[in-house]
């Protein structure tokens, strides 16, 4: 078989698993395309990728523009000869751009698709208390996560998951199937598989925002639970209490009976903090006040009362 010439494209940190695992294949990553330097902190001091940072140390040639369609940056990308692009986790790639290479650009997406398709595929697959979900190379076209699929692999989703937990197993396991997606269109027997059409709406991933991060106690408290393992340890899900904004991390059923109005709070002001949902109580175990550090209940009620 013979090793192909790679052009890498990714940001975050799901991203870093995979370029690692293609430089130590027998293909070679020969240029990497990653998201402008971004102002982060108090200081707003220009921070690179952590793909950026991978390829750096890796000693990679890193591409950073602004616009894709830039017509210096095609030179350039055209100028590595590259004979596929593989993308983790970037943005929406132009036409001129996804169809430059001879096998063209192939995805991994965090989920089993067609389930799932947008952002956040992670965090929805939890938060909608899903028990299975998994990871699929594609080709890329046009329409988002689309493409025909080359090769999935399943990941079950346990009840004491969160976001953070599958995030790490869903990265390793993602790394893997890149390789093995490459290699199989090295070798000529990559086969597509059309994604499938179905009359029934379809689970999506779309961008979380602020809003959508919000605890609503008259839903279930199931849901409020899958909320909270779902965006947790980011951007993690928040309520008020007393007027007062918390991060929420981790919580539990309570054994609490008693019927109150959703929103309730019980707490005996040492180890205990729960709400009531619209059919039972969650009890609270590891937040974060506005403006302080993530912490257990207990800490929280070492200096503060509710």
């Amino acid at each position: 078989m013979k090793g192909l010439r790679i052009v890498f494209m990714g940001t975050p940190e799901f991203a870093v698993a995979s370029l690692h695992a293609l430089t130590k294949s027998q293909h070679q990553v020969v240029a990497v395309v990653t998201a402008p330097d971004k102002p982060q902190g108090r200081g707003l001091l220009l921070t690179p990728s952590p793909v950026k940072t991978a390829a750096l140390n890796l000693q990679i040639p890193i591409l950073q523009p602004e616009k894709l369609k830039d017509e210096n940056f095609l030179d350039q990308l055209r100028g590595y000869r590259a004979d596929v692009f593989v993308v983790v986790a970037f943005r929406m790639l132009p036409e001129v751009v996804w169809s430059m290479p001879e096998f063209g650009t192939i995805n991994l997406h965090a989920s089993l698709l067609p389930k799932y398709r947008g952002a956040a595929p992670i965090n929805w697959a939890i938060m909608n208390g899903e028990t299975e979900t998994g990871v699929t190379t594609f080709r890329l076209k046009q329409e988002i996560d689309t493409g025909n699929i080359l090769f999935s692999e399943p990941e079950p989703i346990y009840p004491d998951d969160d976001a953070g937990s599958l995030y790490e197993r869903l990265m390793q396991k993602g790394s893997k199937l890149v390789v093995k997606t490459v290699d199989a269109i090295a070798e000529g027997t990559a086969q597509e598989i059309p994604q499938a059409n179905t009359s029934n709406p379809l689970p999506v991933a779309p961008k979380l925002f602020k809003e959508t991060c919000e605890l609503q106690f008259t839903s279930e408290s199931k849901k409020c639970l899958n909320a909270i393992r779902g965006l947790s340890p980011y951007p993690a899900a928040w309520c008020k209490i007393h007027g007062r904004i918390f991060k929420i991390y981790k919580a539990s059923a309570s054994s609490r009976q008693q019927i109150e109005e959703p929103g309730t709070i019980e707490t005996d002001q040492k180890t205990k903090l729960e709400i009531r949902c619209q059919d039972g109580w969650i009890q609270l175990s590891e937040l974060q006040p506005e403006g302080k550090k993530r912490m257990t209940v207990e800490e929280f009620f070492r200096g503060n009362k509710i």
